[in-house]
């Protein structure tokens, strides 16, 4: 049941995002122009924890959706710069702490029917206070949560964007249990 593709056009392109339509063979239903966005960047999202278990989380708002909500630290790799530097890069800009160590977690495509979105997410330890964020458009607050308070704002849809609830639930399940075997 592989799809083949036949060939692709671009509809539209920035430095952050692509659309292109491609021709593509569905098996069972023949052949189709199927809508694809592409990432022309490497996205990066962290979960960065002190040696009180406390998440690190930034309050901001969202214009597409019109949602406030927490998030973890995120961003893009600028072209030839390491995901993991790039992370660390972006944890200091949007929350004024340094980070010590960054740990890949793990990688996932984050809508693989109609997109190339592959993000990297990370695990933050050992950060130092450096000061306010450098970068004042991506954040209202910067604060440090308990594991509990984290998981109450998961369940209750104050933390409401697709990278930051999987970088948190990835982090509470697999990751954790994994070090632990």
């Amino acid at each position: 049941m592989e799809w083949q593709t036949f060939g692709r056009r671009q509809v539209y392109g920035s430095p952050w995002v692509e659309v292109w339509l491609d021709d593509v063979d569905i098996p069972g239903t023949g052949r189709v122009e199927h809508h694809v966005v592409r990432y022309p960047r490497a996205s990066t999202t962290s979960v960065v924890t002190n040696d009180a278990g406390e998440f690190l989380l930034i309050w901001r708002h969202r214009f597409i959706t019109g949602r406030w909500g927490w998030e973890v630290p995120a961003g893009w790799a600028e072209p030839g710069e390491d995901p993991a530097r790039a992370i660390a890069r972006e944890v200091e800009e949007e929350t004024g702490w340094r980070p010590g160590r960054v740990e890949l977690m793990t990688e996932y495509d984050a809508m693989a029917g109609i997109s190339d979105a592959h993000f990297r997410s990370y695990h933050v330890t050992g950060c130092v206070r450096i000061g306010e964020p450098e970068d004042v458009s991506e954040a209202a607050r910067v604060e440090w949560h308990s594991e509990r308070d984290v998981i109450r704002l998961l369940t209750s849809g104050q933390i409401v964007d697709g990278p930051s609830h999987t970088a948190l639930s990835y982090y509470l399940g697999p990751y954790r249990l994994a070090a632990r075997s």
